[in-house]
């Protein structure tokens, strides 16, 4: 087994991890098309921005990252989530991930772009998403 409390073996673990993808996620598609009907156009993952932000509006000059409760470690029901394996190793990556988050925004918000952080769990809400989007890309 991969460790004394896992359910999976090392071999089915690792290849369950293989399959966690950083970019074209559901919540990330479900903001995308929720964009477009709204009639925002955007360009996808630019490298030349810090953190390639998931969206880029340049018309609006505004980033917008889809995160994960978990992998970002969201004040929800889903970040709060302490893992039951391999915790110590865990919680440092997220705290990385959060730190490098932070930073990013900062550079961002440096260069004269907005930050909008959308998070899956507020995500599930197709109305209240699309109602958010429509209030931050209002100019109110």
């Amino acid at each position: 087994m991969g460790t004394a409390m896992d359910v999976h073996d090392k071999e089915t673990r690792s290849f369950n991890m293989s399959r966690i993808r950083g970019k074209d996620t559901k919540p990330e598609l479900i903001v995308r098309r929720a964009c477009h009907a709204l009639g925002l156009r955007f360009r996808l993952h630019r490298k030349d921005l810090p953190g390639k932000p998931d969206l880029v509006f340049p018309k609006y000059k505004t980033v917008v990252f889809v995160h994960g409760c978990y992998w970002h470690s969201h004040d929800c029901k889903f970040g709060a989530v302490v893992p039951k394996t391999n915790t110590e190793f865990w919680q440092s990556k997220r705290m990385t991930t959060i730190d490098r988050d932070a930073r990013n925004a900062r550079e961002l918000e440096y260069r004269g772009w907005r930050v909008l952080t959308y998070w899956e769990c507020e995500i599930k809400d197709a109305d209240s998403l699309v109602e958010r989007i429509s209030r931050d890309f209002s100019g109110d």
